[in-house]
């Protein structure tokens, strides 16, 4: 355990290059102790100096108790995070990281339908060996820009037809029509890519069965305006700690409750991480996040606090 609850302090071990502007980083730890399992579509938060945090799929193997990987790709827009890790995170360095956390479970299945879009093949890759090693059939598709922007498709074309492989500037597009097109019996559908990908994926397989599209996103959704018009402020109250408060209209149910002192776990604040979920006793939550089920949040046993709000004037947390 490293510096503070649910954190490990790793050394950085190998920086290498797997696809133009992506590096994938190997973390152990520093005497060479066992490591947290982790399941396929797991992630970690990364502390990257200066109060930057950032969410990054776990890409290496499971069985694999020495070390994590994962890949970072270079954005043009980085917000700090990509950027610091491809031009200041070098071997040797030590590097604060989270617990492992799932809120992209592989769930159980016959066969599975496993769709990626660029640095999105991250948590797919872990997902592929599992598939195998349970005995399923499944099949990849995995597309980008340029050939020599695909990440680990050498590690890919390992499993011989199961992967298909294409990049717009030469093949064009995923077909998500076709591939989506027609529900398949006893299939889930795994994807994570950008959101354009994500949207016509929701979009084209809005016909298959509740659950059988299950989506990973590395940026939250655009929310609608309606999101924030007309809100109005909601009463929360702490079960546990007997902490109540206000959370004004445009301030988070997360903020709120630091400002009156709280110590809450958390991490993304667009609603994408999952750390802040909390338990909701009484009340009816106002989802905004993009981690929780469709079941999930018409159940209302939990919420996401840094973006969701209220249907009702006050709501009572597990806190």
């Amino acid at each position: 355990m490293g510096l503070e609850t649910g954190t490990l302090e790793l050394v950085v071990r190998q920086l290498r290059w797997e696809a133009d502007d992506v590096v994938s980083v190997r973390l152990e730890d520093a005497d060479g102790a066992t490591l947290p399992d982790w399941t396929p579509g797991a992630h970690i938060d990364v502390h990257l100096g200066a109060g930057v945090v950032r969410q990054y799929s776990l890409c290496g193997e499971p069985a694999d108790k020495t070390g994590y990987r994962v890949a970072v790709l270079r954005e043009e827009r980085s917000r700090g995070g990509s950027r610091y890790v491809h031009d200041t995170l070098r071997p040797g360095q030590r590097i604060t990281i989270s617990l492992p956390r799932n809120n992209f479970e592989l769930l159980a299945a016959p066969n599975y339908l496993f769709l990626a879009g660029g640095i999105g093949i991250t948590p797919i890759l872990a997902m592929i060996g599992e598939a195998q090693r349970r005995g399923a059939e499944w099949e990849l598709h995995y597309g980008g820009r340029t050939r020599a922007g695909l990440t680990f498709a050498d590690e890919l074309r390992a499993h011989g037809d199961r992967v298909h492989i294409v990049s717009e500037d030469r093949e064009g597009r995923l077909d998500l029509p076709g591939l989506l097109g027609t529900p398949r019996p006893d299939t889930l559908v795994y994807s994570c890519g950008p959101e354009g990908m994500l949207t016509a994926v929701e979009d084209f397989g809005a016909n298959w069965p509740a659950g059988a599209v299950r989506l990973e996103r590395f940026a939250a959704r655009a929310r609608p305006a309606e999101d924030t018009a007309g809100e109005r402020p909601i009463r929360v109250v702490c079960g546990r700690s007997g902490v109540s408060a206000v959370a004004a209209p445009g301030r988070s149910i997360l903020d709120t409750l630091e400002a009156a002192g709280l110590k809450l776990s958390h991490s993304c604040r667009d609603g994408i991480c999952g750390s802040c979920e909390t338990a909701v006793l009484q009340g009816v939550p106002d989802h905004r996040d993009d981690v929780l089920s469709n079941a999930e949040r018409a159940a209302g046993k939990t919420m996401m606090i840094c973006v969701s709000r209220a249907l009702t004037d006050e709501l009572v947390l597990d806190l």
